[in-house]
């Protein structure tokens, strides 16, 4: 075999060029080291799973692997030179010569890009935790510590906020709101969904806003400015400071609205700005969803205005992010709870289609929408358990209530609900019922008004 072979073997098998060059101890020591560090990476791969998870939402650890991925390649790099120089022919012509340096680079560059874009993507990854996790001071956090996540509960629960602005601007209307209620065992989950015009929102009795507001969410400046939506808005601007030191009071406020209004404490909250949702679909490449009726593109029931086109029904449509926005917004000739059924959808689809390969593809455009549109209070030390609590909801059974004005005007019909009148007390024990029922408890059977949506995303259009 000639030196470039050679050369190219060493590469390959780091060590096994210095072997074929005489320096028998000098390629054991290498080929040892190689072996090793490539059982380490498949054993890794193969039953570490987990641990690789929790390096991925440790930002110091990040920092250290991306240091050693550029290290790596410099030493493997240096192997390469080294054997070339030990197996080269002497009588080379200095075209040869050339050639050979011009090929042992292409060769180091090659191993080094790998590495490189690795290093990179831990570096992108370690920012993205930063900017994103235990930045925020909260109000409404429980107090845990990283090895005892959930203290004396067994069950977590996070609310999912959908926003109609920039996530750090003041004045926005959060239109979504889902609470995910996880069993810390299981990972069996309960979405609740609840509807925007929710009125007379109560706050808990050992909280300052139950003072500021005994009867409910409620005040003179219209039924629109006092509705679940506008709690993020409004609570701070007329009781400023209200729930003490806080970075993000607007949230504090509507968890506890929504932690009132279900009977469960709401433990912490996720933010996605809306209008920038668009941005974080087309980073991932699209997405699919079943599409039941024609979804319209703007319009506007109540000024009259038509909308300007609708998304077509259809099995399997692939969105990109101006039509995965519609599709999770579009109201006009529609109710609230249909769109809170298509953005549940939408949460699901992204989730489901989020796959390894697409997202490591994708990533740095993903991180950097990502970045645009998400806020939250979970502290970065309570990533670890968070990952590891995701694995098991990935394998586990999720239930979806959703609480929907059943458009029925008998006052005495046990399945009316309006959330314009809204019974907290009844509220409070179906959500009891669903979280029962979900930890195997006994189910009850009185008849409940909330839509238990199992199959609202599959492919079943409308007549």
């Amino acid at each position: 075999m000639g030196g470039l072979g050679l050369t190219t073997l060493g590469t390959l098998i780091p060590g096994s060029g210095f072997l074929a060059a005489g320096r028998r101890r000098l390629g054991l020591v290498v080929l040892s080291i190689a072996v090793l560090l490539l059982g380490f990476v498949a054993w890794m791969g193969l039953t570490q799973r987990r641990q690789l998870l929790h390096l991925a939402v440790d930002p110091t650890q990040l920092r250290f692997l991306a240091v050693g991925l550029l290290a790596l390649p410099m030493a493997w790099a240096a192997v390469v030179i080294c054997t070339h120089r030990m197996v080269r022919p002497l009588d080379a012509t200095g075209f040869q010569r050339f050639m050979g340096s011009a090929f042992v680079g292409l060769l180091c560059l090659l191993v080094a890009s790998p590495f490189a874009m690795g290093a990179r993507y831990a570096y992108v990854q370690s920012d993205l935790i930063n900017s994103i996790f235990g930045t925020e001071e909260s109000a409404t956090t429980p107090s845990v510590t990283a090895d005892n996540p959930w203290g004396d509960d067994n069950r977590v629960n996070v609310m999912l906020l959908g926003g109609d602005g920039g996530i750090n601007r003041e004045g926005v209307r959060t239109d979504s709101v889902i609470v995910a209620s996880v069993d810390t065992e299981t990972g069996d989950t309960v979405l609740f969904s609840l509807p925007r015009n929710l009125e007379e929102v109560p706050f808990p009795k050992d909280s300052p806003l139950h003072e500021a507001y005994p009867d409910g969410f409620t005040g003179e400046d219209g039924d629109q400015e006092f509705m679940l939506n506008a709690i993020y808005r409004n609570v701070p601007a007329q009781n400023p400071g209200i729930l003490g030191k806080t970075d993000n009071e607007g949230a504090d406020a509507l968890k506890l609205g929504v932690s009132g209004a279900l009977g469960i404490d709401v433990d912490y909250y996720v933010l996605v700005n809306l209008d920038g949702f668009r941005e974080l679909v087309d980073a991932m490449g699209g997405v699919t969803v079943n599409i039941n009726e024609p979804i319209p593109i703007g319009g506007n029931t109540d000024l009259g205005v038509e909308p300007e086109d609708y998304l077509d029904p259809g099995a399997d449509q692939h969105l990109n992010g101006f039509e995965a926005l519609w599709y999770s917004r579009g109201r006009y000739g529609l109710d609230d709870y249909n769109r809170m059924e298509r953005q549940r959808c939408m949460i699901d689809a992204i989730i489901g289609q989020a796959n390894p390969t697409n997202m490591l593809r994708r990533y740095i455009d993903i991180a950097a929408a990502t970045k645009d549109i998400l806020r939250t209070d979970i502290p970065k030390d309570l990533l670890k358990p968070f990952v590891d609590l995701a694995l098991e909801v990935k394998d586990a059974k999720v239930r979806s209530v959703v609480f929907k004005y059943t458009y029925d005007l008998s006052s005495d019909d046990p399945n009316f609900f309006n959330p314009g009148d809204p019974d907290y007390k009844w509220m409070h024990h179906t959500v009891t019922q669903a979280i029962d029922a979900d930890s195997g408890g006994k189910k009850h059977h009185k008849k409940k008004v909330v839509e238990e949506a199992e199959d609202a995303c599959a492919f079943n259009p409308v007549s």
